[in-house]
Protein backbone atom coordinates (compact mmCIF):
# COMPACT_ATOMS: atom_id res chain seq x y z
CA UNK A 1 0.00 0.00 0.00
CA UNK A 2 1.47 3.70 -1.03
CA UNK A 3 2.28 5.02 2.47
CA UNK A 4 -0.09 8.22 1.73
CA UNK A 5 -2.76 5.93 1.29
CA UNK A 6 -1.77 4.38 4.80
CA UNK A 7 -0.87 7.77 6.21
CA UNK A 8 -4.66 9.06 5.32
CA UNK A 9 -6.53 6.19 6.51
CA UNK A 10 -5.10 5.80 9.93
CA UNK A 11 -5.03 10.19 10.55
CA UNK A 12 -7.67 12.59 8.99
CA UNK A 13 -7.28 15.89 11.24
CA UNK A 14 -4.26 18.21 12.13
CA UNK A 15 -1.27 16.53 9.64
CA UNK A 16 1.27 18.24 9.27
CA UNK A 17 3.25 18.48 6.20
CA UNK A 18 7.05 20.17 5.89
CA UNK A 19 8.58 20.83 3.24
CA UNK A 20 12.49 21.27 2.50
CA UNK A 21 14.74 22.57 -0.11
CA UNK A 22 16.74 18.47 -0.97
CA UNK A 23 20.55 19.30 -0.91
CA UNK A 24 20.19 22.51 1.63
CA UNK A 25 21.74 24.49 3.40
CA UNK A 26 24.58 21.76 2.72
CA UNK A 27 24.53 19.15 -0.30
CA UNK A 28 24.52 15.93 2.21
CA UNK A 29 22.03 17.06 4.82
CA UNK A 30 18.78 15.89 2.81
CA UNK A 31 18.98 12.81 5.04
CA UNK A 32 19.44 14.01 7.98
CA UNK A 33 16.48 16.50 7.99
CA UNK A 34 14.10 13.72 6.77
CA UNK A 35 15.00 11.52 9.44
CA UNK A 36 14.68 14.30 12.04
CA UNK A 37 11.42 15.66 10.43
CA UNK A 38 10.11 11.93 10.98
CA UNK A 39 11.67 11.85 14.62
CA UNK A 40 10.08 15.44 15.41
CA UNK A 41 6.43 14.67 14.51
CA UNK A 42 6.21 15.25 10.80
CA UNK A 43 3.60 13.07 9.18
CA UNK A 44 4.41 13.49 5.83
CA UNK A 45 7.60 15.18 4.36
CA UNK A 46 7.69 17.14 1.22
CA UNK A 47 11.15 17.17 -0.79
CA UNK A 48 11.71 20.50 -3.01
CA UNK A 49 13.50 19.18 -5.88
CA UNK A 50 16.00 22.11 -6.93
CA UNK A 51 15.43 23.95 -9.85
CA UNK A 52 16.76 27.13 -11.54
CA UNK A 53 13.23 28.51 -12.37
CA UNK A 54 10.50 27.73 -9.66
CA UNK A 55 8.02 29.55 -10.57
CA UNK A 56 5.34 29.01 -7.84
CA UNK A 57 8.12 29.79 -4.93
CA UNK A 58 9.14 32.98 -3.38
CA UNK A 59 12.59 34.44 -2.60
CA UNK A 60 13.55 32.23 0.39
CA UNK A 61 12.60 29.00 -1.62
CA UNK A 62 14.26 30.33 -4.55
CA UNK A 63 17.49 31.16 -2.38
CA UNK A 64 17.97 27.70 -1.12
CA UNK A 65 17.31 25.96 -4.77
CA UNK A 66 19.94 27.80 -5.97
CA UNK A 67 22.08 27.31 -3.00
CA UNK A 68 21.52 23.41 -3.72
CA UNK A 69 22.23 23.04 -7.50
CA UNK A 70 25.55 25.32 -6.00
CA UNK A 71 26.46 22.62 -3.50
CA UNK A 72 26.61 19.79 -6.27
CA UNK A 73 22.73 18.76 -5.93
CA UNK A 74 21.33 16.75 -9.34
CA UNK A 75 18.87 13.73 -9.67
CA UNK A 76 21.14 10.92 -9.13
CA UNK A 77 21.99 12.61 -5.77
CA UNK A 78 18.31 13.23 -4.85
CA UNK A 79 17.38 9.56 -5.86
CA UNK A 80 20.73 8.37 -3.80
CA UNK A 81 19.76 10.19 -1.10
CA UNK A 82 15.78 8.86 -0.57
CA UNK A 83 17.34 5.37 -0.92
CA UNK A 84 19.53 6.27 1.93
CA UNK A 85 16.45 8.24 4.18
CA UNK A 86 14.64 4.49 3.51
CA UNK A 87 16.96 3.11 5.76
CA UNK A 88 15.76 4.85 8.48
CA UNK A 89 12.18 5.54 8.20
CA UNK A 90 8.76 4.72 6.74
CA UNK A 91 7.34 8.70 6.43
CA UNK A 92 5.67 9.29 3.40
CA UNK A 93 7.78 11.52 1.03
CA UNK A 94 6.44 13.57 -1.83
CA UNK A 95 8.91 15.32 -4.46
CA UNK A 96 8.03 18.85 -5.00
CA UNK A 97 9.42 19.91 -8.45
CA UNK A 98 8.74 21.08 -11.47
CA UNK A 99 7.30 19.25 -15.05
CA UNK A 100 10.12 20.34 -16.95
CA UNK A 101 12.82 18.58 -15.07
CA UNK A 102 10.55 15.63 -15.40
CA UNK A 103 9.96 15.76 -18.97
CA UNK A 104 13.93 16.44 -18.93
CA UNK A 105 15.05 13.13 -17.57
CA UNK A 106 12.11 11.27 -19.31
CA UNK A 107 8.93 10.67 -17.96
CA UNK A 108 8.55 7.13 -17.08
CA UNK A 109 12.73 7.62 -16.18
CA UNK A 110 11.79 10.04 -13.82
CA UNK A 111 9.01 8.38 -11.40
CA UNK A 112 10.13 5.00 -11.79
CA UNK A 113 13.35 6.44 -10.12
CA UNK A 114 11.19 8.04 -7.77
CA UNK A 115 9.26 5.13 -6.52
CA UNK A 116 12.77 2.85 -6.80
CA UNK A 117 14.01 5.49 -4.57
CA UNK A 118 10.94 5.62 -2.12
CA UNK A 119 9.06 8.60 -2.83
CA UNK A 120 5.23 7.99 -2.37
CA UNK A 121 4.30 11.21 -4.32
CA UNK A 122 4.40 13.91 -7.04
CA UNK A 123 3.57 17.51 -6.99
CA UNK A 124 4.35 19.45 -10.13
CA UNK A 125 2.55 22.66 -10.26
CA UNK A 126 2.94 23.35 -13.45
CA UNK A 127 1.86 19.78 -14.95
CA UNK A 128 -1.45 20.73 -17.27
CA UNK A 129 -4.54 18.47 -16.99
CA UNK A 130 -4.22 17.64 -20.31
CA UNK A 131 -0.93 16.31 -20.27
CA UNK A 132 -1.29 14.65 -16.77
CA UNK A 133 -4.98 13.20 -18.48
CA UNK A 134 -3.42 11.96 -21.96
CA UNK A 135 0.51 11.10 -21.03
CA UNK A 136 1.22 11.24 -17.28
CA UNK A 137 -1.74 9.57 -15.47
CA UNK A 138 -0.94 5.93 -17.07
CA UNK A 139 2.73 5.90 -15.52
CA UNK A 140 2.29 7.35 -12.06
CA UNK A 141 -0.94 4.76 -11.94
CA UNK A 142 1.79 2.03 -13.40
CA UNK A 143 4.73 3.00 -10.46
CA UNK A 144 1.64 3.74 -7.83
CA UNK A 145 2.98 7.18 -7.21
CA UNK A 146 0.26 9.62 -6.13
CA UNK A 147 -0.08 12.72 -7.93
CA UNK A 148 -1.21 15.92 -6.32
CA UNK A 149 -2.93 19.35 -7.80
CA UNK A 150 -2.93 22.54 -6.64
CA UNK A 151 -6.28 24.70 -6.51
CA UNK A 152 -6.10 28.40 -5.62
CA UNK A 153 -8.79 31.21 -4.40
CA UNK A 154 -9.22 32.12 -8.47
CA UNK A 155 -9.34 28.48 -9.36
CA UNK A 156 -12.71 27.67 -10.81
CA UNK A 157 -15.85 25.98 -9.75
CA UNK A 158 -15.38 23.49 -12.47
CA UNK A 159 -11.18 23.15 -12.13
CA UNK A 160 -11.74 22.27 -8.53
CA UNK A 161 -13.82 19.53 -8.87
CA UNK A 162 -12.01 18.49 -11.69
CA UNK A 163 -8.71 18.58 -9.66
CA UNK A 164 -11.33 16.84 -6.96
CA UNK A 165 -11.11 13.89 -8.81
CA UNK A 166 -7.78 13.94 -10.62
CA UNK A 167 -6.10 14.14 -7.60
CA UNK A 168 -4.33 10.79 -6.24
CA UNK A 169 -2.38 11.97 -3.29
CA UNK A 170 -4.38 15.00 -1.75
CA UNK A 171 -5.34 18.29 -2.35
CA UNK A 172 -3.01 20.97 -2.21
CA UNK A 173 -4.91 23.93 -1.42
CA UNK A 174 -3.25 27.22 -1.40
CA UNK A 175 -3.89 29.82 0.65
CA UNK A 176 -3.56 32.84 -1.21
CA UNK A 177 -2.91 34.18 -5.10
CA UNK A 178 0.48 34.27 -3.94
CA UNK A 179 4.21 32.75 -4.15
CA UNK A 180 5.25 30.92 -1.36
CA UNK A 181 6.88 33.00 1.99
CA UNK A 182 4.12 34.97 2.71
CA UNK A 183 3.31 34.91 6.58
CA UNK A 184 1.26 36.61 8.69
CA UNK A 185 -2.25 36.42 9.95
CA UNK A 186 -4.80 34.38 8.15
CA UNK A 187 -7.77 36.77 6.83
CA UNK A 188 -11.23 36.00 7.27
CA UNK A 189 -11.23 36.03 3.39
CA UNK A 190 -8.99 33.69 3.66
CA UNK A 191 -10.86 31.59 6.14
CA UNK A 192 -14.23 31.91 4.12
CA UNK A 193 -12.27 30.72 1.32
CA UNK A 194 -10.97 27.56 3.53
CA UNK A 195 -14.65 26.85 4.23
CA UNK A 196 -16.17 27.03 0.64
CA UNK A 197 -13.19 24.51 -0.33
CA UNK A 198 -14.31 22.46 3.22
CA UNK A 199 -17.90 22.19 1.87
CA UNK A 200 -17.54 20.62 -1.52
CA UNK A 201 -16.70 17.27 -0.10
CA UNK A 202 -14.07 16.67 -2.26
CA UNK A 203 -13.02 13.28 -2.25
CA UNK A 204 -9.35 13.74 -1.60
CA UNK A 205 -7.79 15.10 1.50
CA UNK A 206 -6.92 18.84 1.39
CA UNK A 207 -3.62 20.12 3.27
CA UNK A 208 -3.49 23.77 2.81
CA UNK A 209 -0.05 25.58 2.09
CA UNK A 210 1.38 28.87 1.06
CA UNK A 211 1.83 31.35 4.30
CA UNK A 212 1.68 29.00 7.18
CA UNK A 213 4.21 29.32 9.20
CA UNK A 214 4.03 28.61 12.93
CA UNK A 215 1.56 27.13 15.09
CA UNK A 216 -0.82 29.22 15.53
CA UNK A 217 -1.20 29.63 11.52
CA UNK A 218 -0.95 25.70 11.77
CA UNK A 219 -4.18 25.23 14.13
CA UNK A 220 -5.79 27.49 12.24
CA UNK A 221 -5.42 25.80 8.89
CA UNK A 222 -6.04 22.60 10.15
CA UNK A 223 -9.65 23.44 11.44
CA UNK A 224 -10.53 24.11 7.96
CA UNK A 225 -9.17 21.09 6.20
CA UNK A 226 -7.04 17.61 6.95
CA UNK A 227 -3.40 19.28 7.68
CA UNK A 228 -1.31 21.86 6.78
CA UNK A 229 1.87 22.46 4.73
CA UNK A 230 5.09 24.32 6.37
CA UNK A 231 8.31 25.18 4.28
CA UNK A 232 9.54 28.73 3.95
CA UNK A 233 9.33 29.03 7.09
CA UNK A 234 11.43 25.57 8.01
CA UNK A 235 13.66 27.05 5.26
CA UNK A 236 14.64 29.65 6.97
CA UNK A 237 14.68 27.98 10.53
CA UNK A 238 17.65 26.24 8.84
CA UNK A 239 19.50 29.24 7.50
CA UNK A 240 22.94 29.81 9.27
CA UNK A 241 22.26 26.46 11.59
CA UNK A 242 25.68 23.97 11.61
CA UNK A 243 23.09 21.32 13.54
CA UNK A 244 20.44 21.20 11.16
CA UNK A 245 19.14 18.07 13.17
CA UNK A 246 18.36 20.23 16.19
CA UNK A 247 17.19 23.04 13.95
CA UNK A 248 14.88 21.03 12.80
CA UNK A 249 13.45 19.10 15.72
CA UNK A 250 13.48 22.75 17.52
CA UNK A 251 11.11 23.94 14.53
CA UNK A 252 8.59 21.15 14.49
CA UNK A 253 8.69 21.21 18.09
CA UNK A 254 7.46 25.36 18.29
CA UNK A 255 4.86 24.14 15.44
CA UNK A 256 3.08 21.75 17.35
CA UNK A 257 3.07 22.80 21.00
CA UNK A 258 -0.23 24.18 22.30
CA UNK A 259 -1.45 27.34 21.63
CA UNK A 260 -2.17 29.88 24.47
Amino acid sequence: MNRLTKLFREKSSDLLNVYFTAGYPQLNNTVTIIRELDRAGADLIEVGVPYSDPMADGETIQKSSMKALQNGFTLKVLFDQLREARQHTEVPLVLMGYFNQVMQYGMERFVKAAKEAGADGLILPDLPVFEYENEFKHIAEKYDIQVTFLITPNTSQQRIEQIGQLSTGFIYVVSSSSITGKSGEITQAQKDYFARIAALNLPQPRLIGFGISDAKSFRTACEYANGAIIGSAFIRALAGRDDVAAATREFVESVLEPVA
